[in-house]
């Protein structure tokens, strides 16, 4: 069975080392727009000092999504996923409006 794939059609900014992916969205003022976040390796996000919401894709080493969380709030966090290799963070909304569910393989 062919799996779903998704272009994502946003700058996405690479988080890959230690200092980038502890301060990744916080302390920004605005939410984000066109542009998203690739934080790798990561399985679980806190949203301490991110001042608006985010969707949140985990993804396997094979770009296939494992987890989605729809808005995720200020303040909040995540759990850890197991099979998670990265994290993508994106625009609020953007996983409905991109249609990315678990199982598809995201391309950006």
């Amino acid at each position: 069975m062919e799996k779903n794939i998704v272009h994502i059609p946003y700058v996405i900014h690479l988080a890959d080392s230690i200092i980038k992916r502890v301060i990744g969205l916080m302390f920004r003022k605005k939410p984000i727009v066109n542009e998203g976040l690739w934080i790798i390796p990561c399985n679980a996000v806190h949203m301490f000092f991110v001042r608006f919401p985010i969707d949140i894709v985990f993804i396997n080493k094979q770009n296939e999504v494992v987890k989605v969380y729809h808005s995720l709030k200020p303040w909040k966090m995540t759990k850890p996923v197991k099979t998670a290799y990265s994290t993508l963070e994106l625009p609020d909304g953007s996983i409905k409006k991109l249609g990315i569910e678990i199982g598809c393989i995201v391309k950006f």
